[in-house]
């Protein structure tokens, strides 16, 4: 891997999700979501991992198990916003360059995925990365609940996201492919990033990343081989007990 500067990974939990309350403790073999989250992250290996969140909860069951966390507020209105509070209280120093900020309900979710994610940052043009998967399930093109990166190539298994969209997109033959959202930022955007007002496109598509192509910043992403589980219900939650039994 190229050098990319000194990274840390956080995971922001929160408890008050409206269709799977208390997701982050829900328990998966044993082991509260968030733990296995976190772990997945430490198999990375791209540095120390956070837990950021506004539950005490939270915090003693992740101290539990041997992982570091930060408080933050309970009124953020992005995980974004939440990582970057959790990354100054943590690091007020300044001396992680890369910040990797993966989803805390991935409880399933390959290390080398997540190790993916910060390749494009090699190319010191690139302000944040992600992910992508080619879609191959039929009722995934129209699905506005699976969101479509549209990009250009610019290597093997890598594209410059142009557009991010809920619409089946782009148009004509060839691959549509899934956005898996796991991002790694170079500090100083993700720090423009949480200073502007939600966009106008952010807003209609209600996706936030979009803030960041609206305001001209490069997002590059990374095309791995499969969309990790993300438990948003309670039939995702058995799946990933089942997956992790």
């Amino acid at each position: 891997m190229a050098t990319i500067g000194k990274s840390i990974v956080l995971v922001p939990a929160r408890m008050a999700s409206t269709r799977l309350p208390g997701k982050p403790l829900a328990d998966i073999a044993g082991v509260p979501m968030i733990v296995h989250v976190a772990r997945r992250a430490q198999e990375a290996d791209l540095g120390p991992v956070v837990v950021a969140t506004d539950d005490a909860g939270v915090v003693e069951a992740v101290a539990d198990h041997g992982f570091q966390t930060a408080m933050t507020s309970s009124d953020h209105p992005s995980g974004s916003d939440r990582i970057f509070e959790a990354l100054g209280n943590i690091d007020p120093q300044g001396e992680a360059d890369i910040i990797v900020n993966v989803q805390g309900d991935l409880p399933t979710i390959d290390p080398a995925t997540i190790r993916a994610s910060v390749l494009p940052l090699a190319d010191r043009e690139v302000d944040l990365s992600t992910l992508a998967c080619e879609i191959v399930r039929e009722e995934e093109r129209d699905n506005e609940n699976v969101v479509k990166l549209v990009g250009s190539p610019v290597g093997p298994d890598r594209l410059r996201a142009l557009y991010f969209t809920r619409a089946t997109a782009p148009h004509g033959p060839g691959p549509l492919y899934h956005h898996i959202g796991l991002y790694a930022w170079r500090r100083s955007a993700l720090a423009r990033f949480v200073s502007l007002a939600p966009s106008v496109l952010e807003m209609r598509e209600r996706l936030e990343q979009l803030r960041a192509l609206e305001a001209g910043m490069r997002c590059d992403a990374m095309i791995v081989d499969t969309v990790p589980l993300g438990v948003d219900t309670a039939e995702d939650l058995e799946r990933a007990r089942g997956m992790l039994a």
